[in-house]
């Protein structure tokens, strides 16, 4: 009689896995991430100005609400990876909104150089009627030779 317990060792089911097309599938996505992943960083195109100065301290664990300003004077707020264009009275809102859920979320401001000092000025004193207490500006470093 033959069953699925065969006394001679023939038949028996195998209990290993073969790993092989799991490892290849796995090193093919790694190389697909690794490529698309410096693509994926979004944002808006501000020329920012160039000046020395120390970096900024953030929690490692918060996403800081960045605040674009470009040199049309468009508004774009940036949580993450989510950038949208808002009006001030909206962004003043999301601001809000996002400060009431957590008020330790740092906001940082990126205007570009040729946006009139007035324009930054306006932004700074909404994002103070909204609740914030202090707020980082956004530069690069100068660029030498």
């Amino acid at each position: 009689m033959q069953g699925p317990y065969n006394p001679k060792g023939r038949g028996k089911p195998m209990a290993e896995i073969n790993v092989v097309p799991f490892i290849d599938v796995m090193l093919v996505l790694l190389v697909i991430f690794m490529i698309t992943a410096p693509m994926l960083t979004q944002g808006v195109q501000v020329e920012l100005p160039q000046v020395s100065s120390e970096p900024i301290e953030t929690p490692e664990d918060l996403d800081p609400i960045i605040i674009s300003v470009e040199s049309a004077g468009t508004y774009h707020i940036s949580m993450g990876e989510d950038t949208t264009a808002v009006s001030l009275d909206d962004m003043a809102e999301r601001v809000m909104a996002i400060l009431q859920r957590r008020p330790e979320t740092p906001v940082m401001v990126r205007g570009d150089k040729q946006v009139p000092y007035g324009e930054i000025v306006v932004l700074m004193s909404t994002l103070q009627r909204s609740g914030v207490a202090n707020v980082g500006l956004i530069s690069e470093p100068p660029q030498d030779g």
